[in-house]
């Protein structure tokens, strides 16, 4: 699981707790094409602001990633410490300031304390090594109970062009994004608008589409470096081929970290696929998948295994979804709970509680009023979700 002229360490650096990676570094031999896309979030972490301003340049060659500190809602002296621990990683890799980017994750309104990057960046960067990327998911994780990988290679005119994607995210998951940091590394040869274009796309058919709680963070991000290592056909308007097949690469890595992002949701014991079928504008179907998958009602009943399927169509009545609710059917997997609006009786409830068991399971609402659809991701919620949230400062 190694792509060509991109290295990564990680240290235990004792930003927060002891005895734990939390402070990892990327690299690339040379600076990297690379696109981003940023938190929605009014509020927005000092790293975010300083990789937003840096990032128009389309180039970067490091990223420096921490976790238990989110350095957001601190202010002047917030600004400076990032800074000076993106100093502190330019100097060590003899690279300009300006193609680092800066990524923390953790607590908000703490001040990020400056001396574990002074004590630890140097031993950061004797450690880069290609195979380190497993090492660097551990580093970022905060409430997360698993590191997040994924790697894909594909074809392109005879050469091989690969794909390495590290996440972290478990809680503060929701659309537009969510609290998640996601790093995608190639080595493909690929022009900054395409790679751009194909970002935002796959985003919004991966990140965008899961949920855990509803909430949004101050410190999301995803990046995606190319270094062009691997010396393929430029990936540009002219090579719809290439594109194509890349483009599909990329949403592969995205969705697959996004699902495990949802799969390791906090306190989550289940992921639930959440699909709306025939409405009448792609933006209705989505907002009636969101608001499903988003109620704490429905999600209880998911936890508790109970076919609940009146807390799901009142769900669906408060988003900006048109319909008719005389039309409605409900299926969990393939039992159909409900059928023009109405219950079809004991039996079928029984079967669809059955399908709750299962770890993973779907739920289809078909509207009939068009041919629209949507789908989000979503997990339930646990007892051990309002534990984890309730005590996480200390």
């Amino acid at each position: 699981m190694q792509v060509k002229g991109f290295n990564a360490s990680a240290v235990q650096a004792g930003i927060r707790y002891a005895d734990r990676l939390d402070l990892g570094l990327i690299t690339s031999d040379v600076p990297a094409v690379t696109a981003g896309v940023f938190t929605t979030n009014t509020v927005k972490a000092a790293p975010v602001l300083i990789d937003m301003d840096r990032l128009r340049n389309g180039q970067v060659q490091a990223v420096l990633i921490n976790s238990g500190n989110a350095n957001a809602c601190t202010g002047e002296e917030g600004m400076e410490t990032a800074l000076a621990t993106s100093s502190l990683v330019a100097r060590q890799l003899e690279i300009q300031e300006e193609l680092v980017q800066l990524a923390s994750t953790g607590v908000i309104g703490e001040q990020l304390p400056l001396a574990p990057f002074q004590e630890h960046v140097a031993e950061l960067v004797a450690g880069l090594a290609p195979e380190n990327f497993p090492k660097l998911a551990q580093a970022m994780m905060t409430t997360d109970t698993m590191a997040k990988t994924a790697f894909t290679s594909v074809d392109l005119d005879g050469t091989t062009v690969s794909l390495l994607g590290v996440a972290k995210g478990s809680g503060m998951i929701m659309p537009d994004m969510a609290t998640m940091l996601c790093f995608v590394v190639t080595d493909a040869q690929i022009v900054f608008p395409v790679l751009n274009s194909m970002l935002r796309s796959g985003v919004d058919r991966s990140f965008n589409r899961i949920t855990v709680d509803g909430d949004t963070s101050t410190n999301d991000m995803v990046l995606v470096m190319a270094n062009g290592a691997a010396g393929n056909t430029w990936i540009d308007e002219d090579n719809p081929e290439g594109t194509r097949i890349f483009a599909a690469a990329l949403e592969k890595i995205l969705l697959e970290l996004a699902l495990m992002i949802v799969e390791d949701g906090e306190g989550a014991t289940k992921t639930v696929t959440i699909r709306v079928n025939g409405a009448r504008e792609s933006e209705e179907a989505m907002s009636a998948a969101q608001t499903i998958a988003n109620s704490a009602l429905v999600k209880t009943a998911f936890f508790g295994e109970d076919a609940n399927w009146g807390r799901i169509i009142a769900a669906l009545g408060r988003s900006e979804c048109l319909f008719d609710p005389n039309k409605v059917s409900i299926a969990f997997d393939d039992v159909v709970l409900v059928e023009n609006g109405l219950a079809l009786g004991a039996e079928q409830e029984a079967l669809a509680s059955k399908v709750l068991a299962n770890k993973k399971f779907s739920v289809t609402v078909d509207l009939h009023d068009g041919m629209e659809s949507a789908e989000v991701y979503t997990c339930d919620f646990s007892y051990d979700y309002v534990k984890i949230n309730a005590d996480y400062r200390s």
